[in-house]
């Protein structure tokens, strides 16, 4: 009998000291999670006076253990970032369908001399240099559209674009270009370089240089100058790979 009350003793001992570690790391937690001013007791006595966990407090631990970890498994929702001034493929390009039918319409026209040209001689696998010089001709007159059209934008009162020296002489650089590009007509293979490079200065000023246009129209431009670019690169190409045939001489 004295053997059994001993040992019950020192089992309650024993049991006192393992909740009371769990009572107090438990009571913190709960003083983190919930500031409460009187804590839901966590444990009760049992019948030989040692400390048994209370079944609403362990449920409690339970849902507050829940509530942090899913706190922290919650993912952030990612913001995206602002439109950028220059962006074509993520923002320009949505707004094409937006623009107007007659410029849509008129534009993706101007683009059949370009391609006519190197279609003709690929088809019938002669190099022609007057169809060449037609096309290279053309792409000058464009060249100096594309300044004319940067003038214009800059002259209406209320413009974005101010008429100072910096706009009205950058207009008047694609004009220069052409002019340049018509001089170099006894070689098919430089004017037809540089008219390449002034359509790119032309995209490059209405894209990023001076007061842009709306969206729709930067998508555009972009379109019709690389469709006009690989054409004058593929009759560069035709030119060195086919053979060469007059349809005018000088007898």
């Amino acid at each position: 009998m004295l053997a059994c009350i001993i040992g019950r003793n020192v089992f309650g001992q024993f049991k006192i000291r393992q909740w009371t570690g769990l009572l107090q790391v438990s009571n913190t937690f709960t003083c983190i999670g919930h500031r409460t001013t009187h804590p839901l007791p966590l444990f009760t006595r049992g019948l030989y006076g040692q400390l048994c966990p209370r079944p609403v407090a362990s449920a409690v631990l339970g849902a507050q253990s829940f509530h942090w970890s899913a706190q922290r498994l919650k993912k952030r929702p990612q913001e995206e970032n602002p439109p950028k001034e220059l962006d074509l493929i993520r923002y320009d390009m949505r707004d094409l369908k937006k623009a107007p039918k007659p410029a849509l319409y008129l534009g993706l026209a101007g683009l059949i001399p370009f391609l006519s040209a190197p279609l003709l001689m690929a088809v019938s696998e002669v190099y022609l240099p007057e169809v060449a010089f037609a096309q290279v001709a053309y792409g000058a007159s464009i060249v100096s559209f594309l300044g004319g059209t940067r003038w214009g934008f800059a002259l209406p009162a209320g413009s974005p674009a101010k008429p100072d020296w910096l706009n009205l002489a950058n207009s008047v650089v694609p004009s220069l270009i052409a002019w340049v590009s018509l001089l170099f007509s006894h070689d098919i293979t430089q004017s037809a370089i540089i008219v390449i490079m002034g359509l790119g200065i032309a995209l490059h000023y209405d894209l990023s240089l001076l007061p842009t246009y709306p969206s729709w129209f930067k998508a555009l431009r972009t379109i019709l100058t690389a469709v006009a670019f690989l054409s004058l690169v593929g009759t560069i190409v035709i030119k060195h790979c086919y053979p060469e045939k007059r349809y005018y001489t000088d007898n």
